[in-house]
């Protein structure tokens, strides 16, 4: 992980010098995680019913199992997007100095931390990029294939009028899970759905559409496993 951030580190710490900077940091991330993916022996492939339009915002969405599940996003989506991840992240060394200047933290356990996510990434789509939520709210439990959907993202969609893009990731609890010394080299499946439209909706619309993206993503992962 070190290895292609320290070769990249003059290119990266210029790209984050100024927010309308970041698509070139973006583009520098997705070249790390290739390297990443490819280096750990993954073999990833992409499967889109529908491709985002340039220079148009959206929400990304996707089940949340695995420690590539950041990496294998980076790869998959090609329009520059931020992430919104837990605080904890920036602890850690090196990767961690540049997630906490690019992406936006959250501390689920403080409400006031989960509302300034909403003024942070209101600030960022107004530059024109994307944004990342795995809206289970963390990884779930083991034995859990798919945990209930947080509202946060949908809310968020809803108030901006962007597209929700449910992506579904096979195969990364088996290849690199969070329990260590687990998984092993293979192949990463993912699927990039069709686009869940916000137009017309309202607030009151949230929970349908939590729903419904959690069902896009539940039954792809059925139809992995068969």
């Amino acid at each position: 992980m070190a290895i292609p951030i320290l070769i990249l580190l003059p290119f990266l710490l210029i790209s984050i010098i100024k927010e309308s900077w970041y698509p070139f940091f973006f583009k520098m991330a997705r070249l790390w995680s290739k390297f990443i993916l490819i280096g750990m022996g993954f073999v990833y492939r992409v499967n889109r019913e529908q491709i985002p339009e340039e220079n148009k915002s959206y929400m990304f969405i996707a089940n949340h199992t695995s420690m590539a599940d950041i990496m294998l996003m980076l790869v998959s989506v090609q329009n520059p997007f931020v992430f919104v991840g837990k605080a904890e992240l920036a602890k850690i060394p090196l990767f961690g100095f540049f997630y906490k200047r690019t992406c936006i933290l959250v501390d689920r356990s403080s409400p006031r931390s989960r509302q300034a996510v909403f003024l942070r990434a209101q600030k960022r789509l107004k530059t024109g990029v994307s944004i990342c939520i795995f809206p289970e709210g963390g990884v779930p439990e083991e034995h859990i294939e798919l945990d209930d959907f947080k509202d946060g993202a949908f809310r968020l969609a809803i108030n901006h009028k962007i597209p929700i893009v449910p992506i579904t990731f096979a195969d990364n609890k088996k290849r690199f899970s969070y329990t260590f010394f687990s998984g092993g080299p293979g192949r990463m499946r993912v699927k990039i759905h069709k686009f869940l439209s916000t137009e017309g909706l309202t607030i009151a619309d949230t929970k349908a559409l939590n729903e419904k993206a959690k069902n896009i993503i539940s039954n792809q992962l059925q139809t992995f496993e068969g």
